[in-house]
């Protein structure tokens, strides 16, 4: 039996938002206060702009870290471990309620499609609380997979 071969294959943005809109687990790494890198694993969609939208709330150290830090990562990986996955560079900003609601809608909508009771859904987000935290891609890496050098096929 033939090797598993790895792979990188650069893409444009539009192939980058085309594959991550096929996934929804990912790992958003921000930055701790003293620089270090804080990782969290988080379900994402992604908006009608283009970007990388993850449902929190304002107490997570992810939100506090991308409050004070801007910059941040995200690696959108398959459901299955040794699937493609990619890492996304680029700005965060947090929005909380009253703003974050309606964001909140598209980000449920992008994920899951039509909610049977928006009504429910919006007033269960105003009563947990919930922020949105939006990646704007900068760069981002090839999407890739593991497997063994070329040399080795």
């Amino acid at each position: 039996m033939s090797p598993r071969i790895a792979t990188s294959d650069t893409v444009t943005r539009e192939e980058l938002l085309g594959f991550a809109r096929e996934r929804n687990r990912a790992l958003l790494i921000t930055t701790r206060r003293d620089g270090g890198p804080q990782a969290s694993p988080v379900t994402y969609g992604v908006d009608t702009a283009g970007r990388i939208v993850v449902s929190t709330y304002p107490e997570r150290a992810k939100t506090a870290n991308a409050r004070r830090d801007t910059r941040a990562s995200v690696v959108l990986l398959s459901d299955d471990f040794d699937g493609p996955w990619v890492q996304i560079d680029g700005e965060i900003e947090v929005l909380d309620l009253p703003e974050a609601l309606e964001p909140l809608v598209e980000y449920y909508r992008v994920i899951a499609g039509e909610h049977p009771d928006w009504a429910e859904y919006r007033a269960a987000m105003t009563r947990q609380g919930k922020s949105l935290l939006r990646l704007t891609p900068v760069r981002w890496g090839p999407v890739a997979t593991g497997g063994f050098p070329a040399r080795l096929a």
